[in-house]
């Protein structure tokens, strides 16, 4: 009876240790891969989804001390007046920047290109150096060449000053136009992303909030009004704060656009309407467009080139109804004492961006 009991004690002792040696084994078999050459274990890394898109972040570096790089991320914050270089990896590689460096031809900055990279140089940044900074690897087919968009890397930086919360402007009234088929702006952008940013309506005083629909803030841009319409006019400005006093950006007049985009709206008039020999006549041709529409004018007339005439181009924003804002742009041509060669067809030609409109006038005795 003994001798049983101590069978049946052994036997389950030894599949205690079976499966003891079978859980280790599991474990080897689910742990870390391990391989062995020239005698030693080595450990293998399985890239997880997060490493793997790491290898293809941005190929825009900063230069740090001592040799050091720093990938820069969708935005970066950066200390004014310390010199800024930034490189991007191919030879040949395209560049953008804030546009008023190339406005003021702005001495501070440089850009050079290696066989292996290019490098982008800015000494001295201060807070109006605040902005988008991006470059590209440019493919070339012979003698054409273009922008490769697959591998074009953005970085915003903020070049964070505490005396200048808001990207300093040469403007210090800006116009902003508003379209009711499209998005405004009010573009009082910021040197720090956490400064707390506020707009205002100058008169009568009112706080505008951003509702995060029909209106959003992005540090980058500014204020966006996704439906502007006529009651958004009038004197704007807006403060920021963050541990200090709060400050005041520049005034932004927002005007509401009537005439759509398009080809230009020509009329063309004479005065006076009746003419004879040795009379003064004006040609006027007008234009009403966008606020910020330029409008380039050509003249055909009787008499071109063998006959004086006067030509002036002017423009002037005006309120249409319901407080709507429309360019006229117009060219004024003059006749002085006029003779036979000075009758017949007046031919005005105005031209935008969007295209062109021709109109003529028959001037007879």
């Amino acid at each position: 009876m003994k001798l049983w009991v101590v069978l049946c004690l052994a036997l389950i002792w030894v599949q205690l240790q079976i499966g003891a040696c079978q859980q280790v084994k599991q474990r080897k078999d689910v742990g870390e891969n391990r391989i062995r050459p020239a005698g030693k274990w080595v450990k293998i890394r399985h890239l997880k989804p997060k490493d793997r898109a790491g290898k293809a972040q941005s190929l825009l570096t900063q230069v740090l001390d001592k040799g050091r790089f720093l990938r820069l991320g969708q935005t970066s914050t950066l200390t004014p007046g310390k010199n800024m270089e930034l490189r991007c990896k191919g030879n040949s590689i395209g560049w953008s920047y804030p546009t008023y460096l190339d406005t003021f031809n702005d001495s501070r900055l440089s850009i050079k290109q290696s066989d292996k990279y290019s490098q982008l140089v800015l000494t001295s940044p201060s807070a109006a150096d605040t902005g988008s900074y991006s470059c590209w690897v440019i493919v070339c087919d012979g003698t054409e060449c273009e922008r490769d968009h697959d591998r074009t890397y953005v970085s915003y930086i903020y070049f964070t000053d505490k005396d200048n919360l808001f990207v300093p402007s040469a403007i210090h009234f800006e116009i902003v136009y508003l379209r009711p088929d499209r998005p405004a702006v009010v573009p009082c952008r910021v040197t720090d992303p956490q400064a707390k940013v506020s707009l205002h309506r100058e008169v009568p005083p009112q706080e505008i909030t951003a509702n995060g629909t029909q209106l959003t803030y992005d540090p980058t841009k500014g204020f966006v009004l996704r439906n502007p319409s006529p009651e958004h006019q009038g004197v704007f400005y807006c403060k920021a704060v963050t541990k200090g006093t709060p400050q005041i950006s520049t005034k932004y007049q927002l005007l509401y656009v009537e005439v759509p985009s398009g080809a230009p709206f020509v009329s063309l008039g004479v005065s006076p309407e009746s003419v004879r020999d040795g009379d003064n006549v004006n040609v006027t041709c007008r234009v009403l467009g966008e606020p910020e529409e330029d409008v380039s004018f050509t003249w055909s007339y009787p008499g071109q080139d063998r006959r004086p005439v006067h030509i002036q181009t002017s423009w002037r924003l005006v309120n249409r109804g319901m407080s709507h804002t429309t360019r006229v742009s117009q060219s004024l041509l003059t006749v002085e004492d006029v003779e036979t060669i000075d009758f017949g067809n007046y031919i005005c030609s105005a031209k935008n961006q969007y295209g062109g409109t021709t109109v003529s006038i028959y001037i007879s005795k």
